[in-house]
């Protein structure tokens, strides 16, 4: 007598294909609004880069100074960018792995629509003078009950279907994604309410912005990133994940330090003085996280060094994951007693927030859609180049920016400390590595404009019919357990 395991592994061949239909516009329209606002992010990145060491580049347009600029930049990259790359990998990946179909695709699509208009009527707020100068939180305060209100009607359905779900098994993914389902409106909601509608003293509101920017990337775009990972690399690479007990130990170390970090931002302020040292201590530990899913991934993915250099998915993910890695060492170095007064008020700060979103999580999000894309089109990529000038234009530009802000945002810092030398003298160090910085966004905005016209090809139906992947090498294949396997059991098998 067949088992329910037996039952559903069977059912998975015609199942997984129903899951994939219900879904495609809510996850097409997701991804392919995400690409269109990190091309938007860009260019503002651009503008924000050019005037930190140019301050007359687009001098006379007053809606594009530096500090519109610079927060339209940062809150598109967020919201527009972040934020729906995240929502079309969790709903898409919920459903898989809880197999169930999406029920409420309407409401998603609606709820998608209202998030893009305020969006857009926050990032317009900004550069008319409108936004709130609170970092990460700079869209008229009007928007953000808005954005909270669709994110709730964007996520109901995949937490009905976790609830639902078919099978025995909870999988590692779906601890992460569940985690940042939940942590996305604690983290969100706190901070706003705190800020902007409660009163309290100006000092505790920065220090709330502080703990907010950096539990928002810890709790919510860390645990996207890291359970597309965790669904990934068994799936393309035919084998469970390395060690079950380790990933099980990086999500509750994850969501034991996570929520303590942020205030080191504030070190020297008139606030509670433990504050800034516990947030920095647990920063510094948040490396035990990254490295245990670091070495998790990569052990999983260990010995199909022929899959890493045809596979795209697996290409981005490892890159993803090694940034995951380099933002854990980076949070340890910026976080010591004698180092955090040159990151303080320098460059460097905005240089690890990058490296967060761009250098791992926007890598894992490429490596998801290029896995799930041709799953719900039914079609495959159409270029092996453009996927290959996405990928080595995207590292380029990524280590540039983080080498240039982070390195020359310590010198700066450095020239601070010198209270006997003018102000002027710290700015201008930092110039040749604004330039740099300038010029490695022109790079990863090259490498986009590719992605995003790729994604619209697919979103027409026009990639090729095919019943391969698209892989970079004519001459590779897959593993004989891979994308199209019928494997979702396997990341449970260590269990």
């Amino acid at each position: 007598m067949a088992t329910d395991s037996d039952s559903i592994q069977h059912a998975d061949p015609d199942l997984r294909p129903a899951i994939d239909r219900s879904l495609r516009h809510p996850v097409m329209f997701f991804f392919t609004s995400a690409a269109a606002w990190l091309a938007v992010a860009l260019v503002l990145g651009i503008i924000a880069s050019a005037k930190s060491h140019a301050p007359e580049f687009m001098g006379n347009i007053g809606w594009l100074l530096y500090g519109k600029s610079q927060a339209a930049h940062l809150n598109t990259l967020v919201y527009g960018w972040g934020c729906q790359a995240a929502f079309g990998i969790i709903i898409w990946l919920m459903a898989r792995l809880s197999r169930k179909e999406c029920r409420n695709p309407g409401t998603i699509l609606v709820a998608g629509h209202v998030w893009n208009f305020a969006v857009l009527f926050g990032v317009i707020g900004i550069l008319s003078g409108q936004g709130t100068g609170v970092p990460w939180m700079e869209f008229p305060s009007a928007v953000w009950p808005v954005l909270l209100i669709s994110y709730v009607f964007i996520m109901v359905g995949s937490v009905v279907q976790f609830r639902c779900k078919e099978g025995g098994h909870t999988y590692i993914s779906q601890w992460y994604l569940l985690g940042a389902i939940v942590w996305f409106p604690w983290v969100y909601a706190t901070s706003n309410l705190l800020i902007f509608t409660f009163d309290g003293h100006p000092l505790m509101d920065a220090a709330i912005n502080s703990w907010f920017k950096s539990t928002f990337i810890l709790l919510f775009f860390v645990p996207v990133g890291v359970g597309a990972a965790y669904y990934l690399a068994p799936k393309v690479t035919g084998r469970p994940v390395h060690s079950y007990s380790l990933a099980q130990m990086g999500f509750w170390a994850l969501a034991v330090i996570g929520p303590w970090t942020g205030m080191q931002k504030l070190t020297g302020a008139p606030i509670p003085q433990f504050l800034p040292y516990v947030g920095a201590a647990a920063t510094v530990l948040f490396f035990i996280p990254a490295v245990t899913v670091a070495v998790n991934i990569l052990k999983t993915v260990s010995g199909h060094n022929t899959t890493i250099s045809a596979s795209p998915t697996l290409r981005f993910m490892i890159a993803g994951i090694i940034g995951l890695l380099v933002l854990g060492s980076i949070g340890v170095c910026l976080n010591f007693p004698s180092s955090i007064k040159y990151a303080q008020f320098s460059f460097a700060g905005y240089g690890y927030e990058i490296l967060a979103m761009y250098g791992f999580f926007s890598m894992c999000a490429f490596a998801t859609m290029y896995f799930v894309v041709p799953r719900i089109t039914r079609r495959e990529w159409l270029s092996r180049r453009f996927i290959r000038w996405h990928f080595y234009l995207s590292i380029y530009g990524m280590s540039t920016i983080v080498i240039c802000t982070i390195g020359g945002g310590l010198l700066q810092g450095a020239a601070q400390e010198y209270w006997n030398m003018p102000w002027s003298d710290a700015a201008t160090r930092g110039y040749a590595y604004g330039w740099g910085t300038t010029v490695s966004w022109l790079f990863i905005l090259f490498a986009n404009i590719f992605f995003l016209l790729h994604l619209l090809l697919m979103w027409a139906r026009l990639g090729r019919r095919s019943q391969h992947p698209t892989l970079l090498s004519k001459h590779t294949s897959e593993s004989p357990h891979g994308p199209e396997g019928d494997i979702d059991e396997i990341q449970a098998a260590n269990a």
